[in-house]
């Protein structure tokens, strides 16, 4: 992980499509590039656009502990401890950690964070959650298959016995099928921010994110299939998933924009006749 740098380029080499390595994300996210990741974002129309999904089922499930695993800028980490819920953020980007750090103190929160990798998360957090979190699109980070199993097994095993998992995922069915389309109406809300796909085949998803004042930062991320993912849950142990498709219980599978995969870690007994 190291320390955290000032770096204002990011550096994938002269074949950039041919960067497919998990641990690339912590080249990625420059500190440049994280300092505009909020206006990408925007915060209050995010919060918009989202409503209460997420705070309404931790609630709903009784959740009291909450670790997010993938802080970013603190979006969801703020949000849920304003809604009172303890929460402890974790990020492998030490840049990423400072600035959700910053965002919370600007709004009257002291953050507890640890930097982790998703691959040996109990080695750094020790203790066990209600739920965890994993949005932001964030576990497509990972390409190798067996990093995602070891990730998930990590996420299973800080859970307590009745714990759940909420992981999202962008729609990378539609993009590898259909090609893309999406109006951003959910995950990225910032004004004259453009994000688009400029590589896309089985292994790669190559994003550039356009910001107003003509800079532009890429990210290398593997493109998921909706029912690989949760094969990949059911394998390490969760036992009921459920899947949204933008916050809906029912949509059409190339519509969606993002899939919320709710994975619960108890073993559901089927209801008697």
């Amino acid at each position: 992980m190291g320390k955290s740098s000032n770096k204002t380029k990011q550096d994938y080499g002269s074949d950039p499509v041919s960067v497919r390595e998990t641990d690339q994300y912590r080249a990625e996210y420059v500190h440049a590039f994280v300092q505009k990741w909020d206006s990408l974002i925007d915060w209050d129309a995010r919060i918009q656009s989202e409503g209460s999904f997420f705070i309404d089922k931790l609630r709903e499930m009784g959740v009291k502990q909450v670790l997010d695993v993938a802080t970013g800028t603190g979006f969801h980490s703020v949000s849920l401890l304003e809604a009172g819920f303890e929460v402890v953020s974790a990020d492998g980007s030490a840049e990423m950690l400072a600035r959700a750090f910053e965002n919370a103190r600007d709004r009257g929160h002291v953050m507890r964070t640890v930097q982790a990798d998703w691959r040996r998360l109990n080695r750094d957090v020790h203790q066990k959650f209600d739920a965890i979190i994993c949005l932001g699109n964030s576990f497509t980070h990972l390409f190798n298959e067996n990093d995602r199993r070891k990730a998930l097994a990590e996420f299973y095993a800080a859970l307590r016995h009745d714990g759940v998992l909420l992981l999202d995922q962008r729609n990378y069915d539609a993009l590898l099928d259909h090609g893309y389309s999406s109006d951003h109406t959910y995950y990225y809300c910032g004004d004259n921010v453009s994000v688009k796909p400029v590589h896309v085949d089985d292994g790669l998803a190559r994003f550039e994110y356009g910001f107003p004042d003509g800079d532009t930062y890429h990210l290398n991320m593997f493109p998921l299939r909706k029912a690989y993912t949760t094969k990949l849950m059911q394998e390490v142990g969760f036992q009921h998933i459920e899947t949204y498709g933008d916050f809906k219980e029912t949509y059409r599978e190339s519509e969606p924009d993002f899939f919320i995969h709710i994975a619960e870690k108890t073993y559901m007994q089927p209801e008697d006749d």
